[in-house]
């Protein structure tokens, strides 16, 4: 496989993440990573954040790219040479969510492009952006359950100090 897409919000990016990206990234050639722009919803980091954040947690890895976009996922794989879409399931209410998106995009994607499911790791099974970012906002520590780039961008983005 040449090209994949890991693609979410990553509001912000989670060791849970980082591991499917990790793992997907012994599949194929290149794995961009997507930061999808959704505009009924308020990040907490900025678009431009999260990309950042992403790059320094993959630096490791030669063949990852970061990119964003907005609108249909599949507008983007079919004008961007992505042959497999990569997603990842934590239990059984992500695979009934996940399998009709997959289904959805199926008919929007050009032939040819698959969508691939990895399953978390269970030391990560229930970790969300989401409620990363409660915990931590609320004086929890989250230390372990994002990268350590991302912790350090978290207190200084709550501190007032921007995202770096």
């Amino acid at each position: 496989m040449k090209k994949a897409l890991f693609a979410g919000s990553f509001d912000p990016i989670t060791c849970g993440h980082l591991d499917l990206i990790n793992r997907a990234s012994a599949l194929c050639d290149t794995i961009v990573v997507g930061v999808v722009e959704n505009k009924s919803k308020v990040p907490y980091f900025t678009v431009q954040e999260r990309m950042d954040m992403i790059r320094e947690a993959t630096a490791h890895l030669n063949n990852v790219e970061v990119d964003s976009f907005s609108g249909l996922l599949a507008d983007y794989v079919n004008s961007n040479g992505i042959q497999a879409v990569v997603r990842g399931l934590r239990a059984t209410t992500d695979f009934e969510y996940e399998i009709q998106m997959a289904q959805m995009n199926d008919r929007l994607y050009d032939d040819g492009i698959e969508t691939i499911f990895l399953m978390t790791t269970p030391e990560h099974s229930f970790i969300s952006s989401s409620m990363i970012k409660e915990v931590f906002l609320l004086g929890g520590t989250v230390e372990g359950l994002v990268p350590d780039n991302v912790l350090k961008y978290m207190k200084e983005k709550r501190e007032g100090k921007g995202g770096k």
